[in-house]
């Protein structure tokens, strides 16, 4: 019976953390911020459309914004280059290009420039002996 006595006043204690309107509020403002987070790291990709970058036949050679939800884009399938609309309801076809746009290389995509480069910058920090390529002036 006397070890439980001595007990009490620490379970009291760690039951009274629990409830005290301090620590409660303080948690409930912890989840709030770790909700705000998640919906704002959402909100960014949405508007700024992080996407996968993939290296499929199909891609995006050029694009315009035609008003506030309506892109009008070419896209490259195959060697064959199409003019398509893009709204929030339909995308459509308006015709095939018969003479081609030049293809921008994505640097950030898979293989591109910026990935060499980055292992390079990483490969020179790590070992200060690897040189850099004389080729990259930038």
């Amino acid at each position: 019976m006397l070890p439980l006595l001595f007990c009490f006043p620490a379970y009291a204690q760690s039951t009274q953390s629990i409830t005290n309107p301090g620590s409660v509020l303080s948690i409930f403002l912890s989840l709030l911020l770790v909700v705000a987070v998640i919906f704002a790291l959402a909100y960014v990709m949405r508007r700024f459309n992080v996407t996968h970058v993939g290296q499929g036949q199909m891609k995006v050679v050029a694009s315009m914004v035609a008003g506030a939800k309506e892109r009008v884009m070419v896209i490259q399938v195959g060697n064959e280059q199409h003019l398509i609309g893009v709204t929030s309801h339909t995308i459509s076809h308006l015709s095939k290009l018969e003479e081609h746009l030049a293809v921008k290389e994505n640097n950030f995509g898979a293989g591109g420039q910026f990935k060499d480069k980055l292992v390079q910058a990483m490969a020179g920090k790590i070992n200060p002996a690897i040189k850099k390529d004389p080729s990259d002036d930038n």
